[in-house]
């Protein structure tokens, strides 16, 4: 196991089991897809940026590039994303000496384009729908429990142009469709963070510790982290919906989910949830939710309008990671790291059958994830 998951490991406490899940009748056989999919994967202990190829048949490697400086020690390549154009990737390299990086490549080739140093640890991140900003969560696993930042890069210059603080171990990084609001989630503050993105500054946040949930402007302060831990909710990922309206954040001690309704800046429910949940994704109607289980291996699909936890589908291996949708609603793109000396993996789920149909190893301790396109089949 690598020094980020032992770290993260101990960083998270142990989730409440999530409640019996409902029986779901099996889904009737469905067609092949008529295109190819393409995901790209980043494997943190091997350094290595992998570009896969899912269709018809079994998914297979079309690219695989290293990224980072040091050839005998990783560099970590922790978060990856994909532009709105496609044209772009970015990839953060969490282990600096001491700052990390963003690097950018060609999507088509894997050539490297850019680079800016970073603050300490860049984790999670997103590209704003313009394409003009990339925001970079500063997680910062080194040293004393101190707030942190984002990073705003300016993504044709590969430029920070801004680095907002916001609250100790930053995690996940999501805009709003509009690209004016920026979410990330405090590990260690039990908030979650709202940056203006207009003006490039903290908004408001909102406390999540169960029987305590509620909305303040700014930034949080550090008094949430000895909260009783009942009611910890350790949060690891904050995801719009795509109609900017609500915010679902996941509680990783607490293995629930958090509702935020953005308009009233309120509490609308907590959705039970697996154990450790981690990172989510929404389809593109905003029909269904997708949450990875880091402590159950697996992964749970949601229907967003009833709460109702519709599958909860196992892994192959173990410390299931990120998540990434396809352009059609149709697969889900699933990391996973696996542990110790086990390859990492790519899988695949059918949204329409509710079950895994294909999976492939990687490097080593996969995590950052996202889809690229699809296109008609060779």
């Amino acid at each position: 196991m690598s020094r980020w998951s032992w770290l993260v490991g101990t960083a998270l406490m142990a989730g409440c089991a999530a409640g019996t899940q409902p029986a779901v009748a099996p889904a009737p056989p469905t067609a092949a897809p008529a295109r190819d999919y393409l995901v790209l994967i980043a494997s943190e202990v091997t350094d290595e940026i992998t570009l896969v190829r899912f269709g018809a048949g079994e998914p297979r490697v079309e690219r695989v590039q290293r990224t980072g400086f040091n050839p005998s020690e990783p560099d970590g390549p922790h978060g990856l994303a994909v532009s709105p154009s496609g044209e772009h990737f970015y990839v953060t390299t969490a282990h600096g000496t001491p700052f990390g990086s963003l690097w950018k490549y060609a999507t088509a080739t894997g050539a490297p384009v850019g680079r800016v140093e970073l603050g300490l640890f860049p984790a999670s991140m997103q590209v704003t729908p313009d394409g003009h900003y990339v925001y970079v969560v500063n997680f910062n696993l080194h040293g004393d429990m101190v707030p942190s930042s984002v990073s705003i890069v300016a993504a044709s210059e590969m430029l920070e142009v801004a680095r907002v603080e916001t609250c100790t171990m930053p995690h996940g990084s999501r805009l709003n469709g509009a690209g004016t609001r920026h979410y990330s989630t405090c590990m260690m503050d039990e908030a979650l963070v709202e940056i203006d993105a207009t003006r490039f500054s903290v908004a408001r946040h909102f406390v999540l510790t169960r029987g305590a949930e509620h909305g303040m402007d700014g930034r949080p302060g550090t008094h949430q982290m000895g909260g009783a831990p009942a009611g910890k909710c350790s949060p690891t990922w904050a995801q719009p919906s795509p109609d900017g309206k609500r915010v679902f954040v996941a509680c990783n001690a607490s293995s629930d989910i958090v509702e935020v309704d953005v308009e009233r800046w309120a509490l609308v429910r907590r959705i039970p949830a697996a154990t450790g949940v981690y990172n989510l994704a929404l389809t593109h109607d905003g029909s269904r939710l997708i949450a990875t289980n880091k402590r159950d291996q697996s992964v749970s699909v949601f229907d967003v309008a009833s709460g109702r936890e519709l599958k909860r589908i196992p892994t192959r291996r173990r410390y299931v990671h990120g998540v990434a949708v396809s352009d059609d609603d149709r697969y889900a793109f699933v990391s996973v790291e696996g542990y110790g000396s086990e390859p990492g993996t790519l899988e695949m789920i059918d949204l329409q059958r509710l079950e895994r149909v294909a999976s492939l190893d990687v490097g080593q301790m996969a995590g950052g994830i996202d889809f690229w396109r699809s296109e008609a089949r060779r």
